[in-house]
């Protein structure tokens, strides 16, 4: 279940445009874009095989399926994000099934043999994602908040308290607040006293006058 989850969230960043780390971000084209989705796939399980150019074309609307439900969920739609992972569920025939293959054991899948490699990840991703939501986890997809990065993650902190997809971005923000406060101290800063001129050491002091008899 985390590597679908790894991999959906893999997928929504490196295949959908919009802002990463404080600059526009667009998928790559051509080779480049097969080389992003094998990475991501790659991240769930390595010994993904090399994506073509098709399949990874395909990707990019699994990817923006599963960016929509973050989208969702960052927003509070919570009623949204599940009918939009229901739709994924019911286009790739998501079902479990136990599979051995490759000299392997016994193990989960969610979709059979017979589908293609990109419906099976679809199918994995939307089912990771039900998992999620169907549980007291569904707070923990996110989508970065800091400023100028729309990256999503999933939070996996002790306490539920991440806000940003990566640690550049948490700098980033800290930095930013670091040298809004240092300008805010010193605007409101008390201006130094100007000092007065010093007294000439030998200046004549007027005389008291004497008081008459």
């Amino acid at each position: 279940m985390d590597a679908v989850v790894t991999v959906a969230v893999q997928l929504a960043n490196a295949l959908t445009p919009g802002e990463a780390h404080g600059r526009p971000y667009f998928p790559p084209g051509g080779a480049d874009l097969a080389a992003a989705a094998t990475a991501a796939l790659r991240a769930g399980r390595r010994d993904t095989r090399e994506i073509t150019a098709d399949e990874a074309e395909s990707l990019l609307a699994v990817a923006a399926s599963v960016r929509a439900v973050f989208d969702a969920v960052a927003a509070g739609r919570t009623d949204d994000a599940a009918a939009l992972v229901n739709q994924m569920l019911a286009d790739t025939g998501a079902r479990p099934r136990l599979d051995r293959h490759d000299g392997e054991p016994w193990h989960l899948h969610f979709h059979s043999a017979e589908d293609t490699l990109v419906t099976g990840w679809a199918a994995g991703c939307a089912t990771g994602l039900a998992v999620v939501l169907g549980s007291d986890l569904g707070g923990r997809l996110g989508v970065c908040t800091a400023p100028r990065c729309d990256r999503v993650y999933v939070d996996t902190s002790r306490n539920a308290t991440r806000r940003f997809c990566s640690t550049a971005c948490q700098n980033r923000v800290k930095a930013a607040a670091f040298r809004a406060a240092h300008q805010a101290d010193a605007l409101t800063a008390e201006p130094a006293h100007t000092a007065h001129p010093a007294q000439p050491a030998h200046q004549a002091q007027p005389k008291k006058s004497s008081a008459s008899a």
